[in-house]
């Protein structure tokens, strides 16, 4: 090999452990840097010169031209990204049932000292006083009043849960406007990485980890699936279908329903139109859903993955209310699944016992007294004490549906309980009592256990405690399963200081013997220089 050449071979060492060094430090100076990924330097031996190729040769006479860089390669493992990105968005999932929950409890006020059940418990202490003295003024009185506290805490609470689902509603928007933007981002990217890398000049490693981490937030909102060309672009399928493509986003849509304000997010690209019956051009959403509403939740299924889907059923698709437990193949395929779609209803199935068992305890005394005024009004018709607003049958006996009857308010004294004869009336406030103590009642079409009505709403507020503690198990299960992804991932893409120090006298090491192979080529040549200059 020439002598001249061996220069060459030194300075190729110098200049690749210099580029070493330099990614050395660019990852030590990132050790901080959220979404840094480990930097690595891959090196190649430059091409053999072959001086002889004779066939009678035992070998052929060559020699090396020294080292080459082939990249700069990111330390990532493929499986650790996906494992950690799915662990994510299941933990997401949970977080936003636990939080819906929490809400939940504390609306119903049963640990801030606000109690529902005290407006339940102040009813049957008025209906025990009346039974004692039908005819006392003061208890009728009483009566009255306690059904009407007990509906406008009853209106509170129902309107509480509704005001839940408009805020789950407005986060269902919000989230959808973040994984369209996330999309937006992840094209530009891809466009920038392609354009970085034309000609295999350049390798867009930070352009990368900003990919990255949009993926990372990317799949808290829901389950993706990506992969990367050789071009360096990725590819994203949001729950199961094109999201991203090279150039192009295809953005999730939102469709309102007029009734309810609810949003239901969709795929513009998949959306087709049929004509209603009067016509006119109705955007059909069967086919186009982001989300099937009532496909089962399951995590063999990675069915319980992402914020956004966990937000949809927790705010469910309307307001539900006693008469969506009526049928039970409905309550399975629509309700029950919706954290607050369930309990509305069942909320609501307490109030229209109450209301019904009530009313009905009235209509029945009477109507024992058919030819008197005895509990009728000027049209001899049986007093009521809960009215209805509206008389669409659709919406019957529900909370948000009835009053407590006005005259009745006005004059207490019109629920006297005294028959035509003079005699108290204890049987009527008797069957109430009954009424409310019957072992007839149940949550919801699938339970079996039944219960009475003062046991109802004690049961209401034990399973939404059991569900948020099951949740919470879930989540707290999760976040551990995360943090040990993350551990493990961060040991492969994160920057350690000590590795890097070490790394770093490696390199200086090996810079270092280049540079005095460089000094003993040139000290030979100096040598040879002199003597043949004499």
């Amino acid at each position: 090999m020439p002598l001249f050449g061996s220069l060459y071979i030194g300075a190729s060492g110098l200049q690749t452990r210099q580029n070493t060094l330099n990614t050395n430090a660019h990852n030590l100076a990132n050790t901080d840097t959220k979404g840094y990924t480990r930097q690595q330097i891959l090196l190649g031996t430059r091409s053999y010169i072959n001086l002889s190729s004779s066939a009678s040769a035992i070998s052929y006479q060559q020699y090396g031209l020294g080292v080459v860089y082939s990249q700069t390669r990111q330390v990532r493992d493929v499986f650790l990204d996906k494992t950690y990105r799915k662990e994510t968005g299941r933990c997401s999932f949970y977080e936003v049932n636990t939080k819906v929950i929490e809400e939940m409890e504390d609306l119903f006020g049963e640990f801030q000292g606000v109690e529902f059940s005290a407006a339940l418990e102040n009813l049957w202490t008025a209906m025990e006083e009346l039974v004692k003295s039908p005819c006392d003024m003061t208890n009728q009185n009483m009566f009255v009043s306690r059904c009407d506290q007990f509906l406008t805490k009853a209106l509170r609470v129902y309107d509480g849960l509704c005001e839940q689902q408009d805020n789950l509603n407005a986060q269902v928007e919000k989230t959808v406007e973040k994984i369209n933007e996330y999309g937006e981002q992840l094209v530009a990217i891809n466009k920038k990485i392609m354009r970085l890398e034309t000609g295999d000049t350049e390798h867009a490693n930070d352009l990368r980890d900003q990919r990255n981490l949009i993926l990372d937030e990317l799949a808290k909102l829901g389950k993706i699936q990506y992969e990367e060309d050789f071009n360096g672009v990725v590819s994203v399928k949001f729950e199961g279908v094109d999201f991203v493509t090279s150039d192009l986003v295809n953005t999730i849509e939102l469709h309102t329903d007029k009734e309810t304000g609810f949003h239901t997010p969709y795929w513009k690209q998949l959306a087709n139109y049929k004509n209603n019956k009067w016509g006119e051009p109705e955007l059909d959403l069967e086919a186009a859903r982001v989300y099937n509403p009532t496909q089962k939740i399951s995590t063999t299924m990675n069915t319980d993955i992402g914020a956004l889907r966990a937000t949809l059923l927790a705010r469910g698709e309307k307001r539900a209310t006693y008469q969506d437990l009526e049928d039970s193949e409905a309550y399975n395929t629509d309700i029950y699944q919706s954290l607050l779609m369930n309990v509305e209803a069942e909320f609501d199935r307490l109030i229209h016992y109450v209301a019904t068992t009530i009313n009905d305890a009235l209509r029945e005394a009477a109507m024992l007294e058919p030819d008197t005024g005895y509990l009728k009004d000027e049209d001899g018709n049986p007093y009521q004490m809960f009215e209805l607003i509206s008389m669409d049958p659709e919406k019957g006996f529900s909370v948000s549906n009835m009053i407590v009857n006005e005259s009745l308010k006005r004059e207490p004294g019109r629920l006297s309980f005294r028959t035509k004869d003079g005699k108290e009336d204890k049987a009527a406030i008797e069957r109430m009592l009954d009424g409310f103590e019957a072992e007839t009642y149940m949550l919801n079409p699938n339970l079996q256990t039944k219960t009475n009505i003062r046991r109802f709403y004690d049961a209401l507020i034990n399973q939404v405690s059991n569900t948020g503690k099951t949740n919470k198990d879930f989540l707290d299960a999760q976040e551990a399963t995360v943090n040990e992804t993350y551990s493990a991932r961060e040991q492969v893409l994160g920057v350690s200081s000590d590795e890097e120090m070490e790394f770093m006298i490696k390199f200086q090491n090996a810079y270092n013997a280049s540079s005095r192979y460089i000094n003993v080529i040139d000290d030979m040549i100096e040598h040879i220089i002199n003597t043949l200059g004499r």
